[in-house]
């Protein structure tokens, strides 16, 4: 049996892994009474741990926000994750955080025993990271939706569409994704009865949240997967319909995947390519190696003439 020191600890443990225990849970996984877990509450207040007790059958305990965040209880493995998401976290997509996890990873690093700090060593010295370039969030902006993700309330939000348009949404948020150097929130559409993704760089959140709501299915077993085809079939500024000097087969080799490539003949085929931006359409293009005529966009057609002049200038 453990001491009571053990169990205190054991107890923390649980606490920080959940939002929410019920007594009945707690005193099976330690395998004591529920008074033995009063009595342990109590003991955690004392010691300056802010523990919320809910009275009824459906009542339970919760580690609430107090005025100091009190400590951790990390296993070595969490130990060594967080400790090189810290190192990492500077290429991540998120606004200010850099000066952030630098203090955060002094502190971690402080305490860490030897065996982990050589483990994090190992990982941060044959790990070379890819700064990525893209829209930045605010780290407060993620911890609000994903705090609403966990405890199952509406969000109301501002967003920003492709368009430029803005539009006022009420959502039950599921999971963020972070996909192609950005941010999505995948969540149920209230006003459309339809899962949406949506870009978090875009939108606002309205305070204070909704009411809490009764979890759906998901929209995919994989929602990764999910997201990487909502960006795909997503609204594109600029859609190009291009004649390519070359066999169907071998194009759709060299395209992205999601890239529409109709054959011709045995040795034309048309290719239907969208984007954002008319640059990455033309290095799409140049990509092909085959002779091409682009017919649609007028835009994309002035932008491969001017660098044609440009690359044709280079080479003098």
């Amino acid at each position: 049996m453990l001491s009571t020191s053990e169990r205190l600890l054991r107890v923390l443990t649980l606490l920080e892994s959940r939002r929410d225990w019920s007594g009945a849970e707690l005193a099976q996984r330690l395998e004591v009474s529920t008074r033995t877990i009063r009595n342990d509450m109590a003991r955690l207040r004392a010691l300056g741990y802010p523990v919320e007790a809910a009275p009824g059958v459906a009542g339970g305990y919760r580690l609430g926000a107090g005025a100091a965040l009190p400590p951790l209880l990390l296993e070595d493995d969490e130990a060594v994750a967080v400790a090189v998401a810290l190192r990492s976290s500077t290429g991540g997509g998120v606004a200010a955080i850099e000066e952030t996890s630098v203090r955060a990873l002094v502190k971690l690093e402080q305490v860490l025993p030897a065996r982990l700090r050589r483990r994090v060593n190992a990982l941060q010295a044959y790990t070379v990271p890819v700064v990525t370039s893209g829209p930045k969030v605010e780290p407060q902006l993620l911890s609000a939706i994903a705090s609403a993700c966990r405890d199952f309330e509406v969000l109301r939000m501002d967003y920003r569409k492709h368009d430029g348009t803005e539009t006022t949404r009420s959502v039950e948020p599921y999971r963020m994704v972070h996909h192609g150097n950005r941010w999505y929130l995948v969540a149920w559409d209230r006003d459309r009865r339809a899962w949406r993704t949506f870009r978090v760089d875009r939108l606002q959140l309205r305070t204070p949240n909704g009411p809490h709501f009764t979890p759906r299915e998901p929209p995919a077993a994989d929602v990764g997967e999910y997201v990487r085809q909502s960006v795909r079939s997503a609204p594109s500024a600029y859609r190009a319909l291009v004649t390519v000097h070359a066999p169907a087969a071998v194009i759709i080799e060299r395209v992205p995947q999601g890239v529409v490539v109709e054959p011709v003949d045995d040795n034309t085929c048309v290719v239907h390519a969208s984007s954002n931006t008319l640059e990455m359409l033309a290095l799409y293009l140049g990509m092909l190696d085959a002779d091409f005529i682009v017919t649609e966009p007028p835009e994309l057609v002035a932008r491969v003439s001017k660098l044609a002049e440009r690359y044709m200038r280079a080479t003098r």
